[in-house]
C-alpha cells in the first residue's frame, strides 16, 4: 500500500509518519506540505516529501497519481480569519484531492476534520457525532471544515472522517505553546469558575486513530469519528501542571467569562471595522478556556476498534521533554 500524506509537515502529520512507518503493509508514503522543519521532519527509506501547495489541482493530481490511499491532514486551522481564505485552504484543497481520487480510483480517503463544529458557545458533555450541530458555525474554519466532510461523504470514495479534539503531545506547536507564550506575556488568566472539564488527545492516539482508519474492515468505512483520549480533564489544572513542569507558576486570578467574552465580541467588531486582523480575544477562544466540551468516543471504540493508548499525563510529559529540548537549541 502506498499512502499520500497531507500535512506532513506539522505536528499531527509528524507523528502520523512515525506511525505508518512502522507498518509492514505500507511500502511507501508521499509526504507533503509547504515547509519542512527540522523538529518535524522523518527520515525513512518509505518517506519521500514532495512539497507545494493543495489549492494548484495539477500538483494534487502528481501527487494521487502515485498512491492508493489519502489521508488528509493538512488545513488552514485558526479561530479567526476572511471565509475566502479558509475556503481556499480548507474547501478548494479537499476538491481537488477528490477529483484526482476519483481518476484514479482511490481505494480510500482518510480526513482529519475538527470537533471545533459542535461548538456553540455553552457547556456540553459527550457529544456524539449524530448529534446536530449549530445553526450557525462559530467562524470560517468550522464552516468550511464541515463544507469539506459532506464534499466527501457525496463523492463516492470510500472514506473514514476524523474528529479529534485538542491535540497535545510531542510535537504539539499550536495548544500548549500557544498557552505557554499567553502565559510568559502576562496575558493567561483563568476565565470563568476554572472547575470547566474537557476532552484532550494525545497526538500518538490520533495517529493510531489514522493507522487504524487505513485497515478497517467494510463495517467500519464511510463513517465520522469522535477521537479523544477518553477520560476528561480538567482544563485549568492540566494547564497548571504543563506550567509547573516547566518551573513556571499558574496566576490563580479568575475573570468571569460573561465579561471576556463581552470584550472578545467588541474586539471582534472593531477587528472587522478596521483592518481584520486576528484580535487578542475571539469569542470562540474564550469560549474553548471557559466552557466544558467531552465528547462520545463509543463509535470508534466499536466500528473503528479505537482504544486510546496515551494518556494525557503521558502526552503531557512527553510535550514537556520535547519543548525544552527543542527550545534548548
Amino acid at each position: 500500500m502506498t499512502i499520500l500524506l497531507t500535512g506532513a509537515t506539522g505536528g499531527l502529520g509528524y507523528r502520523t509518519l512515525e506511525q505508518l512507518i512502522t507498518n509492514v503493509q505500507i511500502k511507501r508514503i508521499v509526504a507533503t506540505g509547504r515547509i519542512i522543519k527540522p523538529t518535524h521532519f522523518v527520515e525513512h527509506s518509505k518517506v519521500s516529501y514532495e512539497l507545494g501547495d493543495l489549492e494548484d489541482d495539477n500538483f494534487v493530481s502528481k501527487l494521487v497519481e502515485q498512491v492508493d490511499c489519502i489521508v488528509h491532514a493538512a488545513a488552514l486551522s485558526s479561530p479567526w480569519g476572511k471565509y475566502s481564505e479558509f475556503e481556499k485552504a480548507n474547501l478548494f484543497s479537499i476538491r481537488n484531492l477528490i477529483n484526482s481520487a476519483k481518476k484514479q480510483n482511490i481505494k480510500r480517503f482518510v480526513y482529519v476534520s475538527t470537533p471545533s463544529l459542535y461548538f456553540n458557545g455553552n457547556d456540553r458533555f459527550d457529544v456524539r457525532e449524530s448529534d446536530e450541530l449549530p445553526k450557525k458555525f462559530v467562524n470560517a474554519y468550522s464552516k468550511t471544515k464541515y463544507e469539506a466532510e459532506i464534499e466527501l461523504e457525496k463523492s463516492g470514495i470510500s472514506y473514514i472522517i476524523l474528529r479529534p479534539r485538542a491535540l497535545i503531545g510531542r510535537g504539539d506547536t499550536i495548544i500548549m505553546p500557544r498557552i505557554i507564550r499567553a502565559f510568559q506575556e502576562g496575558k493567561l488568566k483563568i476565565i470563568g469558575d476554572g472547575n470547566n472539564v474537557v476532552d484532550l488527545t494525545s497526538l500518538a492516539n490520533v495517529a493510531d486513530s489514522i493507522e487504524l482508519s487505513l485497515f478497517v474492515g467494510t463495517e467500519g468505512i464511510n463513517q465520522t469519528y469522535n477521537i479523544t483520549n477518553g477520560k476528561p480533564v480538567k482544563l485549568w489544572a492540566t494547564i497548571g501542571k504543563v506550567l509547573s513542569l516547566l518551573g513556571h507558576e499558574m496566576n490563580k486570578q479568575k475573570i468571569a467569562y460573561p465579561i471576556v467574552k463581552m470584550v472578545s465580541q467588541l474586539m471582534e467588531l472593531k477587528a472587522k471595522l478596521t483592518n481584520e486582523r486576528e484580535p487578542a480575544l475571539t469569542t470562540y477562544g474564550v469560549g474553548i478556556l471557559a466552557k466544558s466540551m467531552t465528547m462520545d468516543i463509543s463509535k470508534a471504540k466499536t466500528l473503528l476498534g479505537y482504544t486510546p493508548k496515551v494518556s494525557t499525563d503521558g502526552a503531557i510529559i512527553e510535550f514537556v521533554n520535547w519543548y525544552k529540548r527543542v527550545n534548548s537549541r
